[in-house]
Formats: C-alpha cells, structure tokens, sequence
C-alpha cells in the first residue's frame, strides 16, 4: 500500500469528490447518449421546476425532517449544476465561474472577514453589504428597487419593497402610524365594497395587505412564514374536525356553518387542553 493510499481522505477532498460525482452525472445526462428527457431540457423550461424545488426544500427546514432537508437540498444542487452546465455547452460559462463568482463575491462583500474592515454587529455588516451591493450595481440600476425578482412570493416582495425604501428612509420611525394606517386602508376596503366596483374593491384589498405586511416588518414577524403557519395550522384543525365529524357519523357538507363552527371549538379545546 502506497503513502497515498494510506492517506486518510480529508473532509474538503470528500466534498470535493461528492462534487465531481455530481457534475459527471449531469454531463452523462445530457450526452448524446444520455437521459432522452434530460437532453430535452433548456434553462428555461427548467425554472419552473427549481422554483417548486426551493418551496419544497423550505417545506422540508420547517417540517425539521434532516433527511427530508438533505434530499431537497440536493434537487437544488442538482438544478444549480445542470443549469451551469447547459450555459457550459453554448459556450458560455461554466460550474468553475458560477463557484469563482459567487466566492468572489463573498470575498468582496465581508471585508471585515477577509480584509481589514472592523464592524461592530450584524447591523453594521448589512449596511456594509448593502453600500458595496450599491457600488457593484451602480452601472445597471438606477433606482433601489431595480433588481427585485418578478417571481417572489407577493408578500415577500412587498416586505423586500419595504425594506429597500426604509434604507432610503423613507419609513415611519415608530410602530402607532402603522397600525393607523392598516386601520386607515380597511375603512378604505370597506367603502370600495359598498361601491360594489371590484377593481377598486382589488385596489384597496392590496393596499391593506401591503399595510399589514409593513406591520409585520415593525413587528419583527416575517409575514410569508406567518402566513404559511396560518394556512399549516388551518389544515390541522380542519383535518380534525373531519375526523370528529365522521365519528358522529355526520357528512360535513351536508351541515350548517353554525353546527361546523361548533366541532371547531371543539378541536380549538382539545389543542387547549
């Protein structure tokens, strides 16, 4: 047995190899004679399913499943090789530039890791970010809200608005005119209905949402995740009282919302108790 074979494998060559594994199956899949699906595929007709792909990987971080986190987590990987790997054939860019660039990047933008910069805490370090993000896109976006995804979920594009515009201080400095104008934008609603004008009734329910999820900003409270449990914990429930229900022997849509309402308290008062 050679020195070499000796060698313990360390953790970096292991990873390294996982790595190489990985980008060698996505190469035999587009092969001439490789997966006749996987040659079909271009970019774009791949980006809808990387975007099921991260909902997913987020549904498998909040459910807390690590093997259900690590399968997700490698169908993003998989995605972010294949897609490097079609740019790869036209000549383009390969996985060696996406890695290089997104290390350069981080490189550039945590100066007070690998440069000399000192920083205070984390607030410091997001200004940070943010001032040479600013400095790096200055020849392509002229306003500060240039650059947001056109695919983010419209709550989490409404909080990225807002945080965007806060940084510009355009932002209230205390939590009451918030509330007040989430108050403000219901009676809004609610006048539109009378109107009986569904355009305007459409109008003013977005800009209550826009108004709650600036409130979820003040409270600290990431309005996609609350909403997310929201609809979570109503499946729970919901799924309960079924239950119940056919254990009575009752068909649920053949009873009253007052008789429904009442095996909803009861599965409220078993969460209770």
């Amino acid at each position: 047995m050679t020195e070499k074979e000796q060698r313990p494998v360390s953790n970096a060559e292991k990873k390294a190899a996982a790595f190489l594994r990985l980008n060698a199956i996505v190469a035999a899949l587009r092969a001439p004679d490789g997966c006749p699906w996987d040659r079909e595929q271009t970019s774009y007709s791949l980006a809808p399913a990387f975007l099921e792909e991260a909902h997913e990987l987020i549904d498998a971080i909040e459910s807390g499943d690590t093997e259900e986190i690590k399968e997700e987590d490698g169908d993003i990987l998989l995605h972010g090789v294949m897609q490097a790997y079609l740019f790869e054939e036209q000549g383009l860019f390969d996985v060696a530039d996406v890695l290089n660039g997104i290390s350069d990047k981080l490189v550039r933008r945590h100066p007070h890791v690998f440069g000399t910069l000192h920083v205070s805490g984390s607030e410091e370090v997001m200004k940070n970010w943010e001032a040479i993000k600013k400095e790096e896109k200055a020849q392509t976006r002229k306003s500060v809200l240039d650059g947001l995804s056109n695919t983010l979920p419209a709550l989490a594009a409404a909080a990225e608005i807002q945080r965007k515009a806060a940084k510009q201080n355009f932002d209230w400095t205390e939590i009451e005119p918030v509330f007040a104008k989430c108050e403000e934008e219901f009676r809004e609603l609610k006048e539109a209905r009378s109107e009986n004008n569904k355009d305007h009734v459409e109008e003013e329910f977005g800009d209550l949402l826009f108004a709650l999820v600036n409130l979820s900003r003040f409270m600290d409270v990431n309005a996609e995740q609350a909403l997310r449990s929201a609809n979570r914990k109503f499946i729970a429930r919901f799924k309960k009282m079924e239950k119940l229900l056919e254990e009575d022997h009752l068909v649920m849509r053949d009873q009253d919302l007052a008789t429904l309402d009442s095996y909803w308290e009861k599965v409220k008062a078993q969460e209770r108790s």
